[in-house]
């Protein structure tokens, strides 16, 4: 099945949500709140969807500019990384490897390799310079 946009059902959204640049920590939130109920709902439309997208960019944007991420290690980073997204360990399994592995890397047993650098910024949607 194919879903199809509706301009008018987007526009409906829009008009809801009025997105725009999002400037404070309230509206920060306000956009978060509304992408997690979007996150959590059965069978999104396109149109949903799409806003969902918009407002990945609109809060990534904000984080980015207010919480920019360029000290540390790239170990104090990932643990920053998974802090602030309430991420677990487990959640890293197959994405930098098996279970030992991912407990290697986060407890700095291990480094983390330039394959893993990868995957961890697609994972977290960062630059893969942070994790080198």
């Amino acid at each position: 099945m194919t879903l199809t946009f509706s301009p008018e059902k987007y526009g409906s959204l829009l008009a809801q949500y009025q997105p725009k640049p999002i400037t404070t920590e309230a509206e920060n939130e306000s956009a978060i709140a509304l992408a997690q109920t979007l996150e959590h709902k059965d069978n999104l439309t396109q149109e949903e969807i799409t806003l969902l997208e918009l407002l990945y960019v609109l809060i990534e944007q904000f984080e980015n500019d207010n919480y920019p991420i360029t000290e540390g290690s790239p170990l104090e980073i990932l643990r920053h990384l998974m802090e602030e997204n309430k991420i677990k360990q487990e959640e890293l399994i197959g994405i930098i490897g098996s279970r030992g592995v991912v407990s290697e890397v986060v407890n700095g047993k291990r480094g983390i390799s330039k394959t893993q650098a990868k995957a961890l910024a697609q994972f977290f949607n960062v630059d893969i310079s942070l994790f080198i």
